[in-house]
């Protein structure tokens, strides 16, 4: 096991993730690990940033798939999207103009 995930680990973060850790929780637990030896200040500065990187690339990737989750409930669920709206007010307006130079 490498060395970030054995902190994670120690950390008890793998079954919950990151996504709930803040930045002074982690720098908390780096201080303490230092403070007794088991990392020096440039794995702690490492490790605070690895675990900070890997906390927003969970949180875009929970947002992705909550989006795509009401994308898809949306579509399935017949509502119409504002864009949806916006082509068809386009396909009238254009329908109209033809319309109008047909009767000239």
């Amino acid at each position: 096991m490498s060395e970030m995930s054995e902190m994670i680990k120690k950390m008890g973060l793998f079954g919950v993730g990151v996504i709930s850790l803040t930045q002074e929780k982690a720098e908390e637990f780096t201080a303490e690990m230092i403070k007794k030896g088991e990392i020096s200040r440039e794995e702690g500065k490492k490790f605070v940033r690895e675990v900070l990187s890997q906390k927003e690339k969970q949180v875009k990737d929970l947002e992705d798939t909550i989006s795509e989750k009401i994308n898809d409930t949306l579509e399935k669920s017949g509502v119409v999207m504002k864009t949806d709206i916006e082509a068809l007010e386009k396909k009238i307006e254009a329908l109209e103009k033809t319309i109008k130079s047909m009767k000239k």
